[in-house]
């Protein structure tokens, strides 16, 4: 049986997790005060436009983000009623297509996006630190 965490690696743990959550949630609350995108409306919208070219198949885009079907399917739902995107049927499949709407918040939201990361992220990192940082980070993910 695995012992529990000793109290190093539970503080390892909650700090993790704490600086992650934050960062997360501090970068989206700005997107969302500059544009009204969610994060997860964010999400979806600038991987149209990066991995697609405007458009991808619904399938794709859910392994893009590592989303179970449902998730996805609800979330696309209310991006449409907004006008941010719309969908179509296509051979075994859906077409998830960013609107000009869509595309346009995209646009204003993308230098809110850096300013904010550069902001609660990278300028707190620098030189030598920010490079095992990436590193460290890189080797938990896995790449």
């Amino acid at each position: 049986m695995t012992k529990p965490l000793d109290a190093e690696e539970q503080h390892l743990w909650h700090v993790w997790k704490t600086a992650s959550e934050q960062v997360r949630q501090r970068v989206g609350d700005e997107i969302k005060a500059g544009t009204g995108l969610s994060d997860p409306d964010f999400g979806i919208l600038t991987r149209l436009v990066e991995l697609g070219g405007g458009e991808l198949r619904q399938n794709d885009l859910g392994a893009s983000m590592g989303w179970h079907r449902s998730r996805l399917s609800h979330q696309l739902t209310r991006m449409e009623e907004r006008g941010l995107l719309r969908r179509r049927s296509v051979d075994g499949g859906v077409l998830v297509q960013v609107t000009e709407q869509g595309s346009d918040l995209v646009d204003v939201a993308r230098p809110i996006h850096a300013a904010a990361v550069r902001k609660n992220l990278v300028d707190h990192v620098e030189g030598p630190e920010r490079r095992a940082l990436v590193q460290l980070l890189e080797a938990l993910a896995g790449d």
